[in-house]
């Protein structure tokens, strides 16, 4: 701790104060000026390798205005981490500071946020050149750089530049640039000084490990962070990433969503507050699934609506075998897909913390999820409801700015690297090394373009080629072959056979794979049927009780796993208008769902969901 500065005995007419060590300076300003400074100095810590200034709100401009700091820095044999946050730092000051850490080799942690306030911002430049030449002149080797709050925009990124390349920072584990203003060409510079740095320390045979990245409110938006997405996906070490508020939708959401996967010690992904909508959740769940090693995600804020909620909640049943929290909230996800959610982290031994406030649940809703936390013995990890936004409208749209939704080919398709080599052919994925798609038959076509019985059943062995048309890589199309299908099923005994064997065809394969990917085919049912509102411009059908005697059958089935029968229970549970229409259909379809259930529970299951409709769950 260093002593308060005693008061000159030249005389009382003096104002001049000595300091530890010998150093005096004359000042002229009032007594509690004085005191306050005093009180500010007394407080400079030195120790386990620290020097830290931090929080002292001193204004350092000049040479002579760092001269203690800079004595104690050159005296300091064993200087390992340097805190000078909560101060403003001018560029002769910087100067002066930088000089004296030219012999600083051991230092390892600048601790440099909230450094430049009240600074032109043409000064910060300048002033991180010089404190980064110091550091590449010292030979120091970095391992945690923070400068976060500093609002030094792309021109401060400039500023690191030249530091962030160098081998001062081939060590470095943690960089955190938060609320800096880096804007997109902050961040393209960013990502092209830490891709750099990756290729050279690489070539020497100890490649960067990154392991924290925090870089929130920075207007990053898209552009910025498919760039910083290139250099995640190469460095593959991250293990926290923390990107809020930072204007990104869907493309760069999709970025990142790649790149993360690639970074298989990940735990912490935070991206509050930017815009996923349905595409750029898909991609998450399709990355999350690559990862075990996640403890928190913070989504929240992030527009996920319900399918997204729907497709995060496969991922849960499948994977995140140590997820604690999970931050949903502010999505305008309604109460059906917030009850999947919630059924989803029930086998999570490690979860702490489901947070889907400010969702659209409406107060029963509210309710029902409460009940349903509380019938799994985890009543306690439900954060507060109180800023729900209440059930939607049912004539609002969720439509999409910058996100048509008519083709989702892209958003659930198996692209994992174990697939092989995905390639573009007409605009429709497929393996490289599988042959190309046969060209349906004109008798197919014409059945789907217009369906009818006589048609149906003149196809035949043919009707097995429906199975082409139904790929769960564009789970639009695949449903539509579904209701179409299903919506000419009757009594008729050759008809109900010829339409329940086609469904079962299709539904087989469509089901088959993994749970993020037949969850999706069914919401995606769920959306055209009329029970789940989507986004985009995806058209619903006028539902007939066929399609629901249909489902009846399919539940029935080996091929309809329990998940999926407790994704139909829930939506089947609501009330809506797309079923008054087929109340008859819609009760055989409940009791076949219920004696599914009653099935398992005989098996030896468990708890209720919900009591109301008696939903329960694995």
């Amino acid at each position: 701790m260093v002593e308060p500065p005693a008061r000159c005995t030249e005389g009382a007419a003096c104002d001049r104060y000595r300091f530890p060590g010998n150093y005096s300076l004359c000042v002229i300003m009032a007594s509690d000026d004085i005191a306050q400074l005093a009180d500010n100095l007394s407080k400079t810590q030195i120790g386990d390798g620290e020097l830290s200034y931090k929080g002292l709100g001193l204004k350092l401009d000049t040479t002579e205005s760092v001269e203690d700091l800079v004595r104690k820095i050159e005296q300091y044999e064993g200087l390992r981490a340097l805190r000078l946050e909560g101060n403003t730092v001018g560029v002769e000051a910087a100067r002066a500071i930088a000089k004296a850490l030219e012999s600083k080799d051991l230092l390892q942690r600048c601790y440099w946020s909230d450094m430049f306030t009240g600074r032109l911002r043409s000064e910060i430049p300048t002033a991180l050149r010089s404190l980064g030449s110091a550091l590449m002149s010292a030979g120091a080797r970095l391992t945690e750089l923070d400068l976060s709050d500093n609002a030094f925009g792309p021109d401060g990124v400039k500023g690191i530049e030249q530091l962030l390349k160098n081998p001062s920072c081939h060590s470095l584990r943690e960089l955190r640039l938060n609320n800096c203003g880096m804007g997109i060409g902050g961040g393209k510079i960013l990502a092209e000084a830490l891709i750099e740095c990756h290729r050279q320390s690489s070539a020497l045979g100890a490649p960067l490990k990154l392991r924290v990245f925090i870089a929130g409110r920075n207007r990053l938006e898209n552009e910025g962070a498919s760039a910083l997405a290139n250099a995640f996906q190469l460095i593959g070490s991250l293990e926290e990433v923390h990107m809020p508020q930072n204007g990104i939708n869907h493309t760069g959401v999709v970025a990142l969503a790649s790149a993360m996967r690639h970074n298989a010690e990940l735990r912490v992904l935070n991206f509050n507050d930017n815009t996923f909508t349905k595409k750029g959740t898909l991609a998450m769940a399709q990355a999350l699934r690559h990862l075990r090693n996640v403890q928190v995600i913070n989504f929240g804020d992030c527009l996920v609506r319900s399918e997204g909620a729907i497709a995060l909640a496969a991922v849960l049943r499948e994977g995140l075998p140590i997820l604690k929290e999970l931050n949903l909230s502010f999505g305008e996800i309604t109460e059906a897909a917030a009850l999947v959610v919630a059924q989803a982290v029930m086998d999570k031994p490690h979860m702490e913390k489901v947070d889907l406030n400010g969702n659209c649940l409406g107060e029963e809703g509210c309710e029902a999820l409460k009940e349903a936390m509380e019938n799994m013995d985890k009543g306690d990890m439900l954060a507060s409801l109180s800023d729900d936004e209440g059930e939607p409208d049912d004539e609002d749209e969720e439509g999409d700015d910058d996100d048509n939704e008519d083709n989702v080919s892209d958003d659930c398709n198996e692209d994992s690297e174990d697939d092989g080599e995905i390639v573009k052919e007409n605009g429709v994925k497929r393996k490289e090394d599988s042959p190309a798609k046969l060209q349906s038959p004109e008798e197919i076509m014409s059945f789907l373009s217009c369906p009818s019985v006589e048609k149906l059943l003149q196809l035949g062995e043919m009707r097995t080629n429906l199975l082409q048309q139904a790929d769960a890589s564009d789970p639009h199309k695949a449903a539509e072959v579904v209701l179409k299908i299903a919506s000419l099923y009757s009594e008729e005994p050759e008809t109900k056979t010829a339409v329940l064997e086609a469904v079962d065809d299709v539904l087989k394969k469509l089901l088959s794979g993994s749970a993020l990917q037949s969850n999706c085919v069914l919401s995606t049912l769920l959306v055209m049927m009329g029970l789940l509102k989507g986004e985009g411009k995806m058209k619903r059908v006028s539902l007939v009780p066929g399609q629901l005697l249909c489902l009846e059958h399919a539940v029935q089935q080996d091929y309809f796993l329990q998940d999926h029968v407790v994704l139909l229970r829930i939506f089947m549970s609501k009330n809506s208008e797309a079923l008054k229409s087929c109340g008859a259909a819609r009760e055989r379809l409940s009791s076949a769902l219920e004696k599914r259930d009653a099935l398992h529970l005989n098996k030896g299951l468990r708890r209720p969901l919900i009591s109301t409709p008696d939903l329960y769950i694995l």
